[in-house]
């Protein structure tokens, strides 16, 4: 059987399957699912009959066959039965699943004969998930986006599977992105600060920990900054601002003497909070629309522990090479082969997953005799 399997093309671009009622099944009120993946459980999916949505109670769902039967208000005979499945998304042709990744290296690495003549399948669950996690920091890297309005406290929580982020953006009424820089030396942002008398002697609580103060006086002037108000007659702070942030923008002059370019940004800023886990922007983003696409680990959820077909070798190696090198008696140079042949996949598989356009890089190559004055 081919990898697309029963799944018809009308069934996969419309993420469900359709049925017209035929006598048979307005009698026995059972549809058969005949997609390639069949849903998980009843929750999985929505049935309409004719474009109404049928409570889950009117019918029941065998996830082991795929069958679907109406208990009661059984659909009337030529009514369109419509079973559209949830947190389902196109172009999952593109991906292995974990599953399949464990089956066929057990299938065709280990065993009688073959590299790996006993391993346990645990191990190798062990060391595949930790494959997709160095694919998802560095290979097979996908990032996710979340659009978010910055609130009045300007701090967002960080996503659920956060890892890393890669860019922060505010949106414009035309769609377009600004990029928001990180704010690196200008403030640290911390959430809490200790609480002191008026000779700097640290307070304590009842169990003999420091008190703290939240928000923390840096958070609350760092709230309250307007990164382009500026009087008159500068005080040394805004001074220094002024010159490595807003590159006389007031004036609309092009640059100003002692100017840090890498600085020379008019989008706003923001600070990552590692410790509290949350995201804070300056007082000029409140109110704005934001997009934060970051890199999760690829083991957030069962639906993300899936790998690219690109990929799919490069994970063979690593797992074969971090079960051999982790066993006793193994012979070193087996061990340095088999981590030459994993960074070689590796290194096959990022090039293909670069998607390197000829006519891309001719139109870029374009601009290479541009005079620059």
């Amino acid at each position: 059987m081919g990898l697309l399997g029963t799944t018809t093309a009308e069934q996969y671009y419309s993420l469900g399957q359709r049925f017209e009622t035929t006598a048979a099944q307005a009698t026995s009120g059972e549809y058969q699912l005949t997609v390639q993946e069949l849903p998980l459980n009843i929750d999985s999916f929505i049935v309409e009959d004719d474009g109404l949505e049928v409570n889950q109670s009117n019918y029941s769902y065998n996830a082991d066959t795929g069958l679907i039967t109406f208990s009661s208000n059984l659909p009337a005979e030529n009514s369109v039965v419509q079973v559209s499945f949830i947190d389902r998304s196109l172009g999952d042709y593109r991906y292995i699943k974990f599953e399949d990744i464990i089956n066929n290296f057990v299938y065709g690495y280990t065993g009688e004969g073959k590299v790996i003549n006993k391993v346990k399948r645990s191990e190798v669950i062990f060391h595949a998930k930790r494959g997709i996690q160095e694919f998802a920091y560095d290979i097979s890297k996908v990032e996710k986006i979340q659009e978010l309005e910055v609130p009045p406290s300007l701090t967002l929580p960080m996503p659920q599977d956060y890892v890393k982020y890669t860019m922060l953006s505010w949106v414009d009424s035309s769609g377009l992105e600004h990029p928001i820089f990180p704010t690196k030396d200008l403030t640290s942002r911390p959430s809490q600060s200790v609480a002191q008398d008026d000779n700097g002697n640290y307070l304590f609580n009842s169990d003999g920990s420091v008190t703290e103060i939240s928000p923390s006086i840096t958070q609350g002037r760092f709230a309250d900054f307007d990164l382009y108000t500026f009087s008159d007659n500068l005080n040394n702070d805004d001074y220094w601002l002024y010159t490595h942030y807003v590159s006389n923008r007031v004036f609309n002059r092009g640059s100003r003497y002692g100017l840090d370019p890498s600085r020379a940004n008019s989008n706003g800023l923001f600070v990552i909070d590692e410790v509290n886990g949350q995201i804070g922007f300056s007082s000029d983003l409140a109110g704005r629309i934001i997009l934060l696409k970051y890199v999760s680990d690829g083991l957030g959820t069962d639906a993300e522990m899936k790998v690219s077909k690109l990929a799919e070798e490069a994970l063979y190696k690593y797992i074969y090479h971090a079960i051999i090198s982790t066993k006793l008696g193994i012979p070193e140079y087996q061990i340095a082969r088999a981590k030459k042949e994993r960074r070689a996949a590796m290194r096959n598989a990022k090039i293909r997953l670069y998607n390197l356009s000829p006519n891309e890089m001719i139109n870029t190559f374009r601009g290479k005799s541009k005079i620059i004055k």
